[in-house]
């Protein structure tokens, strides 16, 4: 078993992606069920590769960039175990200059993901946790998983939580059985509330609830968004105000790798018109105070 120590430098990295999927480990096990990683393939049509830890490593490495990296646990919900979270951290440890990685645990599974969450981070040193509510099935504001949030709130670790339309089943007849009301970002707003101490990211802008998301960041100094999963050059009005100025504070560079790949996220954001200290926030420095990599 393998603890991780984070090496990241911020010096040394041009931007810290606070969003990358690994969606396959050591063995060659998937996250998702094959039917759904086609589907979303054929959705993004990105062309990136399906790289595991080494693999985005060495692509991150490359560019200069470090990487928060995680999978996501729906075995109750999918009936299919994902990719080891501790293979994961095991080659994230061996690319700690580079990867960041957050655990997962699956919501449905109570007291036993709270005894998963404690491993994860005591025995395996995971930096964060990873939840998709639309696809584990799980509704973040249900007084059922009050004890998890609990319990992560004492962990004291950023919680990355997708939100709004999600690629995963995307194109699909009844889009695989997923709904998508469960990422509705007000549903967080129960949780942000309840638990003051626990840090969370709103993976994605919340399309088509853009504006609740703002609100709630605005509300709760303890909510952040991530700008994942979305090419910037469709962010809407509202949200590029927000980030260049009240919210600077508040929002994270994320590209949704494979989905979207941080050479376009790059390249459509530098185009946007912002302020350089906006770009210097969302980029790097952001990220660099939630996640305690140091002085940016």
């Amino acid at each position: 078993m393998t603890l991780y120590t984070c090496a990241v430098d911020p010096a040394r990295v041009r931007a810290i992606d606070t969003h990358v999927h690994i969606q396959v480990d050591g063995t060659g096990r998937a996250a998702l069920p094959h039917e759904i990683l086609r589907a979303m393939d054929e959705h993004f049509g990105s062309g990136a590769p399906t790289l595991d830890a080494e693999g985005t490593a060495a692509y991150f490495r490359e560019r200069e960039l470090a990487a928060v990296v995680f999978t996501v646990d729906a075995t109750t919900a999918l009936g299919h175990a994902p990719n080891s979270i501790d293979d994961l951290v095991a080659r994230a440890a061996d690319n700690a200059d580079v990867l960041i990685p957050f655990g997962t645990v699956d919501p449905l599974q109570h007291e036993r993901a709270i005894d998963e969450a404690w491993r994860q981070a005591n025995e395996l040193g995971v930096r964060g946790f990873k939840f998709h509510p639309t696809v584990q099935n799980f509704d973040p504001s249900d007084p059922a998983h009050e004890p998890l949030f609990a319990a992560l709130e004492q962990i004291g670790l950023p919680i990355v939580v997708h939100t709004g339309q999600t690629g995963v089943g995307a194109g699909v007849p009844g889009g695989f059985g997923l709904r998508l009301r469960l990422s509705n970002p007000m549903l967080l707003d129960d949780v942000a509330a309840r638990h003051p101490g626990l840090p969370i990211i709103f993976a994605h802008p919340s399309v088509p609830w853009q504006d609740e998301a703002i609100a709630i960041a605005t509300h709760k100094t303890n909510v952040r968004i991530d700008l994942s999963g979305w090419a910037p050059k469709y962010f809407a009005p509202q949200l590029v105000r927000a980030v260049d100025s009240y919210l600077r504070h508040a929002f994270l560079f994320g590209s949704d790798f494979p989905a979207i790949t941080p050479d376009r996220w790059l390249r459509e954001f530098d185009a946007l018109e912002l302020r350089d200290e906006t770009r210097a926030a969302v980029l790097r420095d952001n990220a660099v105070a939630l996640l305690g990599l140091g002085t940016p």
